[in-house]
């Protein structure tokens, strides 16, 4: 049986200079589990236990992004576990308030866009 079932591809999108934090790229492409630990690890490994598994959601993803795409300034990112205040985070257009926020169970082809809205000044 294929694994490629077991993954969930999305269109990530960084935009009001949060690009500037994942190597000044505005567009990636991103494939995750479908089936992450509860603890939010990314770097589960095969073979490790199973049994603390729950479906993706955006918080998962929000980990995902800090520890495989993120270049610089973690701080600026998330805080707390989640976005930092000030970061929109837009869900196939819809703004993520109105879809749950984190725990928005992520399906495949979902486009999530994070966009600062913080100016330095």
């Amino acid at each position: 049986m294929s694994t490629e079932t077991n993954t969930i591809s999305l269109k990530i999108e960084f935009g009001g200079g949060l690009e500037l934090l994942f190597s000044n790229q505005r567009s990636h492409r991103v494939t995750i589990p479908s089936t992450v630990p509860v603890d939010n690890n990314t770097s589960l490994t095969k073979g490790a236990a199973a049994s603390a598994t729950r479906p993706a959601d955006v918080t998962y993803l929000l980990h995902h992004l800090r520890d495989h795409l993120l270049k610089e300034r973690q701080e600026l990112f998330m805080e707390n576990g989640t976005v930092r205040p000030g970061i929109l985070v837009l869900i196939n257009d819809t703004d993520w308030e109105l879809e749950g926020e984190g725990e928005y169970l992520l399906k495949d082809g979902d486009e999530i866009v994070l966009i600062s809205t913080l100016h330095g000044g």
